[in-house]
Order: structure tokens, then C-alpha cells, then sequence
């Protein structure tokens, strides 16, 4: 980052000034890296939202399709579901719906008479592959002004924070 842009108060900043003016008894720190986290990460959700409309998906339909074709294989809608991290009933309607939208086909499980298993098409295949591609270059893009380096200790960081392994 350049240096007049760290010398700068941004908005965190100001809310940090505004909440030590009301509460000075109380460490603010946490919300110097925390607040920036949010912002990050809606910054990152209209990111992906756009990468994935570039190739005519939603992020939830880019999950499904993304897991399965990472699997190289198909899957179980309860492996869909832990993958997702979503209820089965949200997974039925999802899968429904890229159902009628060609990108998935459904079967009957031979080993789970209740099961079904489910298969990314080639429509899919092409779908979100070219959303990741985009993905990766909007990310690659928003990354620019950060060096190699810094990317490295970031993420780094984000992997203690997220995992707990201080």
C-alpha cells in the first residue's frame, strides 16, 4: 500500500476515533483488523458475485458445481450437503434447479435405495470452469497493489485466525 494511502484515515479509522471518544476505558484493537475483515469480505462477495455472473451462475449454484467437478466424480447428495454446508431440503431445491438448467444430472444411488447420485454435465464442466477462471483474475486483480510477499504473510494470518493456531 502506498505510504499516503497508510496515512490516511479510512473509515475504520474514524469509527476507532468515534468509539475511543465513547467508550476510552475500552482497547479498540480487535476492531482495527476485524472491521477490515468485513469490509474485505464484502468486498470479496461482490467479487465472486461478478465472477460467477460473468459465466451465468450464482455463488450458490458455483458451490454445487464446484464440488463436484473438484470430485472428478459423482457424489452423494449428502456429500453435496457437507460440502455445501447447507440443510438437504436447500440441496434438493438447489439441485432441482441446476437440474432444469442442464448443468447437473440426477440417478438413482445402486448402493442407497433412498439416495441419489449427482453428475456435473459438460454445460457445467464449462460453466464453472469459466467462472473460476474469472475468479482467479478479479482476485488476481484486487491483489495487485499487495506484493507476493505480504500475500503470503496475509494469508498466512487469515489460516491462525480462522484454524485458532496462535
Amino acid at each position: 500500500m502506498p505510504d499516503s494511502a497508510r496515512d490516511k484515515d479510512d473509515e475504520v479509522d474514524l469509527l476507532i476515533d468515534a468509539w475511543s471518544r465513547l467508550l476510552p476505558d475500552i482497547d479498540l484493537t480487535p476492531l482495527d483488523v476485524m472491521s477490515r475483515l468485513r469490509r474485505a469480505a464484502v468486498h470479496l462477495a461482490k467479487l465472486r458475485a461478478r465472477s460467477f455472473a460473468h459465466a451465468g451462475l450464482a455463488a450458490w449454484e458455483f458451490d454445487v458445481l464446484a464440488a463436484l467437478r473438484r470430485a472428478g466424480t459423482e457424489l452423494t447428495a449428502t456429500q453435496l450437503v457437507t460440502a455445501a454446508m447447507i440443510g438437504s431440503a436447500a440441496m434438493t431445491t438447489r439441485l432441482d434447479k441446476l437440474t432444469e438448467r442442464g448443468l447437473v444430472v440426477r440417478r438413482p444411488n445402486p448402493d442407497d435405495g433412498r439416495g441419489i447420485l449427482v453428475a456435473i454435465t459438460t454445460e457445467g464442466e464449462r460453466r464453472v470452469d469459466a467462472a473460476m477462471t474469472e475468479l482467479v483474475r478479479a482476485e488476481a486483480a484486487a491483489l495487485g497493489d499487495v506484493s507476493p510477499a505480504d500475500q503470503a504473510t496475509l494469508a498466512l494470518t487469515l489460516r491462525q485466525l480462522v484454524d485458532g493456531d496462535r
